[in-house]
């Protein structure tokens, strides 16, 4: 068996804290990309709700004159009775 060192040994561990190190920096920089997404998707989460209330206030515009028009043929009696 190969004579083992304190050297050999220190050697080994500096090779270790060295890759430790460099896991480290990867995790952190994998640790700021997803905050970053995290951000963006709740920027677009904000969009999309922005765009559902646009849509929510484009369709009760053109459902009031709908219900008027409804409203007038009624009075002038021109609704047609469906026939079963």
């Amino acid at each position: 068996m190969a004579d083992v060192t304190a050297e050999l040994v220190f050697e080994v561990l500096r090779a270790i804290q060295a890759r430790l190190a460099q896991v480290d920096g990867k995790i952190d920089e994998l640790k700021q990309e997803m905050q970053a997404s995290r951000t963006s998707q709740n920027g677009i989460r904000h969009e999309i709700a922005g765009v559902f209330q646009e849509i929510s206030s484009i369709h009760s515009t053109l459902v009031r004159p709908e219900h008027r028009l409804d409203r007038i043929e009624s009075r002038l009696e021109l609704s047609v009775a469906p026939t079963s």
